[in-house]
C-alpha cells in the first residue's frame, strides 16, 4: 500500500511563520526531504526519529538532482510512509513543487499541498515595504532571477516588465543583478528607480541594501551582497526607513 506525500512550504524562515497544518505534518513524518532555505530554526525541530534526507543546494553544487529527489520521494511513499518534501517559503512559488506533483500523480500516490508563505511578500514586508500602496503601485510582478538555463529563450518580456508602473518583485536573483538591472534600463524603466535587497529574510542577520536600479549593482558588490535575498523594484522602496526595527519579531 502506498504512503502518501505532503509538499509542504515552511515560509519565509521563520519557526513562528509555519502554519498550523505545515507544523501537523512535519511532526507526523516518517521520512522528511527538506532544502536548507527553511532555515536552521525549523530544521532543527524536524522529528529525531524520521529518516531526514537533505536536498539542499549549497554553493551552487546540488546535494541531490531533481530526478534524484523525486525518485526517492517515490521510492519512500511506495513502501507505505508519510513522506513530506519540505520546501522554502510556498512549493509552487519557483520552487520546483509542481514538478514533484507530476511525478507524484505518474506514480498513483496521494498528495497533499501545504502552502507556505511566500518570501516574496513577507520578507519586504518585514521591514516596512509593502507591495502595494494606492500613491505608489497598484500591481506587483513577482519574476525569478535565474530561469531553467536549459530553455532556447527567457520567458521573461523585458520591455512589458520595464514599462510596468507597479512593484517587481524577484526571487533568486542575486547572481544575476547588474543584468536584470541593465535589461529594464535598457528597455525604458527610469535608472532612478528606487530598489532595495533584503537578505536572508526573518532570521538575526537580516540585511536591507537599498539604491537605484543605476547604482544597486555596484552597492551589491560593495556591501557583499549574498543569496538568500529578496530584490524589490518600484517606489514602494521609498516607504524603507532604516531607523525602525523590522515589522515582524524573529
Amino acid at each position: 500500500m502506498n504512503g502518501k506525500v505532503f509538499i509542504v512550504g515552511s515560509g519565509p524562515g521563520s519557526e513562528g511563520m509555519l502554519t498550523q497544518r505545515a507544523r501537523e505534518v512535519i511532526d507526523a513524518a516518517e521520512v522528511v526531504l527538506y532544502d536548507q532555505l527553511p532555515g536552521e530554526e525549523i530544521l532543527s525541530s524536524l522529528p529525531e526519529d524520521a529518516e531526514l534526507i537533505d536536498c539542499g543546494k549549497y554553493g551552487g553544487n546540488h546535494t541531490l538532482e531533481q530526478d534524484e529527489i523525486e525518485a526517492l520521494i517515490v521510492d519512500r511513499a511506495r513502501v507505505g510512509k508519510q513522506v513530506v518534501r519540505l520546501k522554502g517559503g510556498d512549493p509552487f512559488m519557483f520552487g520546483r513543487g509542481g514538478e514533484e506533483l507530476e511525478t507524484i500523480r505518474q506514480a498513483g500516490i496521494e498528495a497533499e499541498l501545504v502552502p507556505g508563505i511566500t518570501s516574496a511578500i513577507a520578507v519586504p514586508a518585514s521591514v516596512g515595504i509593502p507591495l502595494t500602496h494606492r500613491r505608489f503601485a497598484s500591481q506587483v510582478t513577482i519574476m525569478t532571477g535565474h530561469e531553467d538555463p536549459t530553455k532556447p529563450e527567457s520567458a521573461l518580456d523585458w520591455s512589458l516588465l520595464a514599462r510596468s508602473r507597479g512593484t517587481i518583485v524577484i526571487l533568486m536573483g542575486v547572481k544575476n543583478l547588474s543584468k536584470i538591472t541593465g535589461l529594464l534600463v535598457k528597455n525604458g524603466r527610469s535608472g532612478t528607480t528606487p530598489v532595495a535587497i533584503i537578505e536572508r529574510g526573518f532570521r538575526a542577520d537580516q540585511r536591507v541594501t537599498v539604491g537605484t536600479l543605476e547604482d544597486i549593482g555596484e552597492k551589491a558588490v560593495v556591501a557583499g551582497v549574498k543569496p538568500p535575498a529578496v530584490i524589490v523594484i518600484g517606489d514602494v522602496v521609498t516607504l524603507y526607513d532604516p531607523a525602525y526595527p523590522p515589522l515582524i519579531p524573529f
